[in-house]
């Protein structure tokens, strides 16, 4: 049986490493940067908020996260997204553990290209990742995907998924993601390969290593990464000039109309909610 345990009991864990993405054709483009990760514990959220008195849940705090950042982002509770979006999927999480990697606010601002819930079910397997996908234009979409046989080894997690939602503007809809995870522990790795019908066209990858969430850890990362949450922000907008400079074309970000979509409204809650192809 493969499972996922943390090393230690800790509500909240930090993961300090480098994200990196590659453009592969039809130009070359790389650039990476170093970023602090947060996985929190969806069911002990209450133990997480006392960790450290510079780490604050649903409060202001030097770093914090916010359950409205997130799913339905109307506040409510993870934990009942998660099993929701499980359910649907025909998978039980209850007495399972439901943990959030993703880039917490620091002085209030945060902003998640990508967060990854990791669904346990609860024999400790990990039963249900979620890849909640957020773009630029304030939208966000979930790719809910069970681990099926086969998927998960000692050397990770291997799923794919059809492109549904529009992330970047140099990017085609008509894409697929390769999902290769290593699920957190002493380390935590992510690659996402976004192909065509001939290949690799972007990979992005974060490998981080955990590191205790206390005060003293905190600072560190104060001093040796600042305004890292704004920085991420404006890198996504440089390195986007950086590619139409080098001749990258625009693909048009088209609202189309379609049927309600499964996914998003479990992701939004409300009764109308409509998936746009961008």
């Amino acid at each position: 049986m493969v499972t996922t345990a943390l090393p230690t009991s800790d509500a909240a864990s930090l993961y300090f490493g480098d994200v990196m993405h590659a453009r592969l054709k039809p130009m070359g483009h790389r650039f990476s940067y170093r970023v602090v990760s947060l996985l929190i514990d969806l069911d002990r959220l209450d133990e997480a908020n006392r960790q450290s008195a510079l780490f604050g849940v649903n409060r202001a705090a030097l770093y914090s996260f916010h359950e409205k950042d997130h799913g339905p982002r109307d506040g409510s509770s993870l934990r009942t997204y998660a099993e929701r979006c499980a359910a649907a999927h025909g998978v039980d999480l209850r007495r399972g553990r439901v943990e959030l990697l993703c880039y917490p606010r620091l002085l209030g601002y945060g902003f998640n290209p990508l967060s990854v819930y990791f669904c346990h079910g609860a024999d400790g397997r990990l039963a249900l990742v979620i890849y909640e996908v957020r773009n630029t234009f304030g939208e966000i979409h979930p790719y809910i995907l069970p681990v099926r046989a086969g998927e998960l080894n000692i050397s990770g997690l291997r799923q794919q998924q059809d492109k549904l939602f529009y992330v970047s503007p140099f990017i085609p809809m008509a894409m697929r993601y390769l999902f290769r995870v290593l699920p957190p522990s002493d380390t935590v790795k992510l690659r996402i390969l976004e192909t065509d019908h001939d290949g690799p066209l972007l990979a992005a990858t974060f490998n981080g290593r955990r590191r205790a969430l206390t005060s003293p850890a905190l600072l560190r990362s104060f001093f040796a990464l600042p305004l890292v949450s704004l920085k991420i922000m404006a890198a996504i907008h440089w390195e986007a000039l950086r590619l139409w400079l080098k001749g990258a074309r625009l693909v048009p970000r088209r609202d189309v109309a379609a049927q309600p979509d499964a996914e998003t409204t479990l992701a939004t809650g409300k009764s109308r909610a409509y998936i746009i192809n961008r």
